[in-house]
């Protein structure tokens, strides 16, 4: 069995006050072209579908017109779809079950009810059945009344999830997830798009995967392998972040063969309209350097001249129709940058209140306390992204 791992599509998202709807469709025709040429039996799509839980009209036909094209593939093939952080549950949800019937199968909420299950679908090759797992996004407080644990975290609220389900180890078994999953705690490489919570609350560890003889993961934007290099993300199919300048972008295929026989793995690049470049020097050199290969991309300038050039956000401009930010790096903005970091400390909320805590109290926090406040901040967190 051969399908399409992808995920991240972000559909609806700018880069800076740039929007991408022309590559994103761009994009997409090519994973559709590259579909009609492999003939994967699935494309297996693993979270953040859009890039906001509420969708533009041009967004949401984006996507419309990407599946209608991979219908149209001819032997017809299955799309699996879950949701990620950044999607509506319920809204990706809607008409699922009619879109089933026509192969496209969505998983917007994880179970929340005894009686409900991790959706999964199975497929027949000549080897036998694949059962995929559709697991979209979990937080804890999505699955409470499943579970009446006391400070129920991500990693519990998975491995509960995983532990409900009846999963045939003698089978081959792959799931579709959009987790932050860490492996031992070393955590992935990440980049500056990605939502992340503070001391690692949100983090799952690999080991919940064990009975999977694959992972199709969503969420982190590099595509890279986290413990097994069969528990993979796959990556954005474009860039998202200045962080990801120079990055290469592909879509990750999966070949199964019999049980217990490593997948075969495979990227095909995916070409952007527009790469995304960081260009540091002076200002001159960066002009000479406006070739008809650069000027149209998304650029990140870095002026080093130490002396103040004339008008140079102007003459940026007249070359480069798509600069994303200005930046001055010299001897002077140095020093003043490093005043600044003598003067100024900034902390993320849970570190701020353990320094408040040790100062106040004479003494470090407790496992317990430490645990009860990690989940006030998560809790909170939780709350401002809804």
């Amino acid at each position: 069995m051969k399908f399409f791992h992808l995920s991240d599509l972000h559909i609806g998202k700018q880069l800076h006050r740039y929007h991408m709807a022309a590559e994103q469709r761009d994009i997409l025709n090519q994973i559709v072209e590259l579909a009609k040429r492999e003939q994967p039996d699935a494309v297996v799509i693993a979270g953040d579908i859009y890039d906001t839980p509420v969708p533009s009209a041009e967004a949401v036909s984006i996507f419309d017109d990407f599946l209608t094209a991979l219908s149209r593939i001819e032997p017809q093939l299955t799309v699996l779809i879950i949701a990620g952080n950044h999607d509506s549950a319920k809204r990706l949800d809607f008409a699922s079950s009619i879109l089933a019937k026509h192969k496209v199968h969505i998983a917007g909420m994880p179970p929340v009810l005894e009686d409900e299950f991790i959706d999964r679908i199975t497929f027949t090759d000549a080897y036998g059945e694949v059962d995929f797992y559709l697991l979209p996004f979990v937080k804890p407080m999505y699955v409470r009344n499943l579970f009446a644990e006391e400070g129920l975290t991500y990693d519990m609220a998975v491995r509960r999830l995983l532990e409900r389900e009846t999963i045939d180890e003698t089978r081959r078994n792959v799931i579709v997830s959009h987790q932050f999953y860490t492996a031992g705690g070393k955590e992935p490489s990440v980049c500056d798009s990605e939502v992340r919570l503070v001391g690692g609350i949100e983090n799952v560890d690999v080991s919940v995967l064990f009975p999977f003889d694959y992972a199709a993961l969503g969420h982190i934007h590099k595509p890279q392998k986290i413990g097994k290099e069969v528990y993979r993300y796959c990556g954005t199919p474009l860039a998202y972040s200045v962080s990801e300048a120079g990055d290469s972008k592909s879509i990750t295929v999966v070949e199964l063969a019999e049980k217990g026989s490593e997948p075969i793995l495979r990227q095909l690049p995916l070409v952007p309209m527009r790469k995304v470049r960081k260009l540091i020097g002076t200002l001159e050199d960066i002009l000479a350097g406006a070739t008809d290969e650069k000027r149209h991309d998304y650029v990140s300038i870095t002026l080093t001249d130490e002396v103040e050039a004339y008008q140079p956000k102007e003459r940026l401009e007249a070359e480069f129709d798509h600069i994303l930010e200005i930046r001055i790096d010299n001897a002077r903005t140095r020093s003043l940058l490093s005043l600044e970091d003598e003067n100024v400390e900034n902390l993320d909320p849970y570190e701020a209140f353990c320094r408040f805590f040790a100062e106040m109290n004479g003494r470090e926090m407790t496992e317990a306390e430490d645990e009860l406040i990690r989940q006030v901040i998560c809790r909170e967190q939780e709350e401002d992204e809804e």
